[in-house]
């Protein structure tokens, strides 16, 4: 059975990040999770955790799963990204009618479903549900899918979520990239499905509070703020990553000698510098990241009367961890030496990751910045400020 306590789930991660960091490479290799590591984090508790219990999850506090996240990443930024996505869609799935909840929790298992949420498909109503079709980029664990989940455009409604089989959908194996390789983030295309009304949703619901599985986990953490909730998460393993980079040129520099003399690199004065500097920026960015928490604990409960001067922060706050973890191990990786670019370094998997994972829109430093300026300044917002 998986643990359903706190403090279990956290132990068992603790004794799983060793694994991830022997798996890294195996895992960027295959472009996707070994099925060992979706196995042990399932066994952790980790899966189910912010799952409510209504369903057989944990229902964890955010803060919590937060916090699992962050050690995940220790051992691989990749992994823990790709299984932290796949632990809060399920989260999200419970928005949904509580008849299409039932099939998909029915037997135990929790259920797997990627989800490439930009709008770049179409619903067409129908009898009884919606056709859908399209292609989607950036399907995050699609390789180990039961479900996947995208956005189709209702003409009648707006952005609509509509959940389907695996297989009715198609990959396209388009994830070949420098970073961030395990999380197979493939295309996904539908070419024309039916999709029956209750496993669909329309992001108004969400937005106004009015999601029909809300009612069904009452006081949980389901009808939080949907986008400050998913960006927090996703800045997350960036954190992570910067933490273990530091800790990986410690090491390093504790056994390195100069190539062109006999004076060990731990006592050169600039390796000293390079280190503080790396220190105070992720400090920095654990500050940052946990004064984000402390404001979606705050305005969580609030739902969709969360106030938008915190939305605009909790955005901000997620890509500014992920700029200054970037600007950590990009330091550091300059100081290391040219050696640590072997493939056996875990600090150019880190410097890898951090580059790819600042390029996905929600950490636009400049977007997030100038939407919490407009925020500040008392200037309407738009929705493709993402708030």
């Amino acid at each position: 059975m998986r643990p359903t306590s706190t403090d279990e789930i956290l132990a068992r991660i603790d004794a799983l990040v060793p694994r991830l960091a022997e798996r890294a490479a195996e895992a960027e290799a295959l472009r996707r999770l070994p099925e060992a590591t979706l196995r042990d984090a399932d066994e952790a508790g980790f899966l189910a955790m912010l799952t409510p219990k209504h369903w057989g999850g944990a229902g964890a506090e955010v803060a919590e799963f937060l916090e699992a996240t962050r050690r995940l990443a220790h051992g691989c930024a990749s992994s823990a990204w790709t299984l932290s996505f796949l632990s809060l869609h399920s989260w999200l799935l419970c928005r949904f009618e509580p008849r299409f909840q039932e099939e998909l929790f029915a037997n135990g298992a929790i259920p797997l479903a990627p989800a490439p949420l930009a709008p770049t498909g179409k619903a067409e109503p129908c009898d009884g549900g919606f056709r859908v079709r399209g292609r989607w980029e950036w399907a995050t664990g699609v390789m180990h899918a039961d479900w996947v989940m995208v956005t189709g455009m209702d003409r009648e409604s707006g952005p609509r979520f509509c959940v389907l089989p695996r297989a009715e959908v198609e990959v396209e194996d388009v994830w070949h990239v420098s970073g961030m390789a395990a999380t197979g983030s493939n295309a996904v295309v539908v070419r024309d499905a039916f999709v029956p009304a209750h496993r669909t949703l329309e992001m108004w619901r969400i937005k106004m509070g009015q999601a029909p599985g809300e009612a069904l986990h009452a006081g949980t953490s389901v009808a939080w703020p949907l986008v400050q909730t998913l960006v927090l998460v996703a800045a997350t393993p960036a954190l992570g990553a910067a933490e273990a980079a530091l800790d990986a040129f410690r090491a390093r520099m504790a056994a390195k000698m100069q190539s062109y003399g006999v004076q060990k690199q731990l006592e050169v004065p600039a390796t000293h510098l390079r280190c503080g500097e790396a220190l105070a920026t992720v400090r920095a960015a654990r500050l940052v990241w946990q004064d984000a928490i402390r404001t979606l604990e705050r305005i969580g409960p609030l739902g969709t009367a969360a106030p938008v001067e915190d939305l605009a922060a909790i955005r901000l706050a997620a890509a500014d961890v992920v700029r200054l973890a970037n600007q950590a191990v990009n330091g550091l990786a300059a100081a290391a030496g040219a050696s640590a670019s072997f493939l056996s370094s875990p600090l150019q998997r880190q410097l890898r990751d951090l580059q790819v994972m600042r390029g996905h829109v929600m950490f636009d430093f400049d977007r997030a910045a100038q939407a919490a300026g407009k925020v500040a300044l008392g200037v309407e917002t738009i929705p493709t400020d993402l708030l």
